[in-house]
């Protein structure tokens, strides 16, 4: 019986400047087969994170970067399709960072099980690493506390809207920064924010200056560059600065200048403290499982973007850096079989 076709998506060559199909290579190779205490795990759903891109630089990070030639590396929620494990049987649902590629095979303890009862995409998305980034983040670096003033960027991806609506449920007055009307209307809206400010069509300066007439207590920035120097001009004493990602930088050729007004954390006592969400990996239940609850009482929503096609992933990553997402970006492989 001949083994399924494993289309797969490599990395051809490191970026430089926009990210885009040239930095990759379609390939085929046949489907391989699971050994001793291993699984054939089918993809179904590819999740697209705006750190993926810092994987492709040849510099040292908290992860090794993905070498020319190598399969994308990605996380997925995929299916088991065949099985040399008991406790991860054929049909079974689990989570995994097998990259883009349709088939992968590996150990059984790798594949970690998709609650029954919850949505596929949850586990990528708001229960996934994207929601934990935000409940870690705002609440062991920001600290909200009731009366707070918090701001956020990059307020309508998967991260910063979760992170604007855990300060919410903490009693704080929650600002988004975010690009365009839908995207503003959705943060106050469905997420319920107080206030949000449409960097594409208004001065964000003064829009905090407005807003925060008495200085921001946190913020938790996505995006660096002129916003996250605007944000620095516009603290409270104490405040807290959480440095999650720099979205705004990612696809330039030269990196960006640091922020001018870096004495502002000295003159307002403030903090400015970076965030890598796997530090907290031996939490990551507890996250999940208040994240869950805040979602089924309907404290928190959240979006999915999700795309179609295997053959379309190198434009649904590039979705992320030009601003046409809408919440959590994910790519529909696959149905369950």
């Amino acid at each position: 019986m001949s083994r399924p076709t494993n289309r797969q998506w490599l990395l051809a060559k490191r970026p430089d400047g926009m990210v885009g199909r040239h930095n990759f290579d379609f390939h085929e190779a046949e489907a391989p087969e699971p050994g001793p205490g291993e699984v054939l795990v089918k993809t179904l759903y590819l999740a697209f994170e705006p750190a993926m891109r810092g994987w492709m630089e040849d510099r040292e990070s908290y992860i090794p970067p993905v070498g020319v030639g190598e399969v994308m590396r990605g996380g997925i929620v995929g299916q088991v399709v065949e099985s040399n494990a008991s406790e991860r049987p054929v049909g079974s649902f689990v989570q995994c960072m097998t990259g883009w590629q349709e088939y992968a095979v590996i150990p059984a303890a790798q594949a970690t099980p998709v609650p029954e009862g919850t949505p596929l995409t949850w586990p990528l998305g708001v229960l996934g690493i994207t929601g934990l980034t935000a409940y870690f983040g705002m609440l062991d670096i920001g600290k909200p506390t009731e009366g707070d003033t918090v701001v956020v960027s990059g307020a309508a991806g998967a991260t910063g809207s979760v992170a604007a609506q855990i300060a919410r449920i903490h009693g704080c007055r929650v600002i988004g920064i975010a690009g365009g009307p839908e995207k503003c209307g959705w943060l106050t809206g469905k997420a319920r924010l107080d206030a949000a400010i449409d960097y594409k069509s208004e001065d964000v300066a003064a829009r905090l200056a407005e807003l925060c007439p008495k200085g921001l207590n946190v913020y938790f920035d996505n995006v660096g560059g002129e916003i996250l120097e605007a944000a620095l001009d516009h603290l409270a004493i104490g405040a807290r600065v959480v440095l999650c990602g720099g979205i705004s930088g990612y696809n330039e050729k030269e990196p960006q200048p640091g922020p001018r007004n870096l004495m502002n954390l000295v003159i307002q006592r403030s903090r400015m403290e970076g965030l890598i969400v796997l530090d907290y990996a031996s939490r990551f239940g507890e996250g999940v499982s208040r994240l869950a609850k805040w979602v089924a009482d309907g404290e928190i929503a959240h979006q999915e973007d999700i795309q179609e096609g295997f053959e379309n992933a190198p434009e649904t990553f590039q979705r992320l850096f030009t601003g046409k997402n809408l919440g959590k970006q994910l790519l529909h492989v696959a149905d369950p079989e």
